[in-house]
């Protein structure tokens, strides 16, 4: 049974929260520093872009789960809005029940009401409970995805 949920706009007060979520595994350990000045300055500029946002998912007013959605206007796919979503987390022990689910149900009504016709994300090749968990959502693995760090 999925807990009861509130999605939101995340508070700069959450910020360690959201980022307790992103160190929760093997690769955000290995990515995710210390320095929490840098998070919420990364979190203050997000703020100030309008398209970008940082959305919690709340249990009884604790942050349980997290995503980072951003809607981007194009030309491709005959200009369409799309709706990038990154750093996609629910808290490990909550798992299996739901609310991985409602936070993409959340991201894709977000994303329909901004206008958007496409919900599109990056997940790393390790993440195989992932792949499963967006391909039973109807996502499908349609591009082979590059990055180049500097």
């Amino acid at each position: 049974m999925t807990p009861t949920l509130i999605f939101r706009e995340a508070r700069r007060d959450e910020v360690p929260a959201v980022l307790a979520l992103l160190r929760d595994d093997m690769l955000g350990q290995a990515r995710e520093g210390d320095d929490t000045a840098r998070y919420l300055a990364a979190f203050d500029a997000m703020r100030a872009e309008a398209a970008n946002h940082l959305i919690v998912g709340l249990s009884d007013a604790r942050v349980v789960a997290c995503y980072q959605i951003v809607v981007i206007s194009g030309l491709s796919l005959s200009a369409a809005r799309r709706a990038q979503i990154e750093g996609v987390r629910v808290r490990p022990d909550l798992r299996g029940q739901g609310i991985g689910t409602a936070l993409i149900r959340d991201a894709e009504t977000r994303a329909r009401a901004a206008g958007c016709t496409l919900l599109q994300l990056t997940t790393n090749r390790s993440r195989r409970d992932a792949h499963r968990f967006y391909d039973r959502l109807g996502f499908t693995a349609s591009h082979i995805g590059y990055k180049k760090s500097f």
